[in-house]
């Protein structure tokens, strides 16, 4: 039973690492795209978007699951719905969070409190994204 903990710790630790280099590739993506291309920043924003997922399926299912399924359609698909899903609840945990986390009235180096409960509930939702995707890519994605 050890062996499966450490092994969820470790995976854990490299889907974290993943999400740290999908985030500078969708911002390098963005802004290579909107400043450099002159695109559009919504349409710099997708193709950013879309750039970081390509990178998380790639890394995710090679090194943090290093799943051998060979039905790429099929792991492709969970892994965007599982996205979608995943997104839409740290959605829903940054509505309902902000105002009662705005409510806390709690200013932070100067900067008002109002901002600093809208960005609180948004690391929450962020913390709820995470766990809640690398649960459902564990267990369904890229499950053995």
């Amino acid at each position: 039973m050890k062996q499966k903990h450490k092994t969820t710790a470790v995976q854990l630790v490299k889907y974290g690492l993943v999400g740290v280099s999908n985030s500078l590739i969708t911002l390098i993506v963005i802004f290579v795209c909107n400043e450099l291309l002159g695109m559009k920043l919504m349409l710099a924003d997708a193709i950013g978007y879309v750039a970081g997922v390509v990178n998380s399926f790639i890394w995710n299912k090679n090194w943090v699951f290093k799943s051998h399924n060979h039905r790429l359609r099929y792991e492709l698909t969970l892994f965007v719905v599982g996205f979608l899903l995943c997104f839409g609840l740290q959605f829903l945990t940054v509505l309902a969070l902000r105002n009662p986390m705005k409510a806390l009235d709690i200013a932070i180096l100067g900067i008002p409190s109002d901002v600093v409960g809208e960005y609180a509930a948004v690391c929450i939702g962020m913390v709820v994204y995470t766990l809640s995707n690398f649960i459902f890519n564990r267990c369904l994605t890229f499950r053995k």
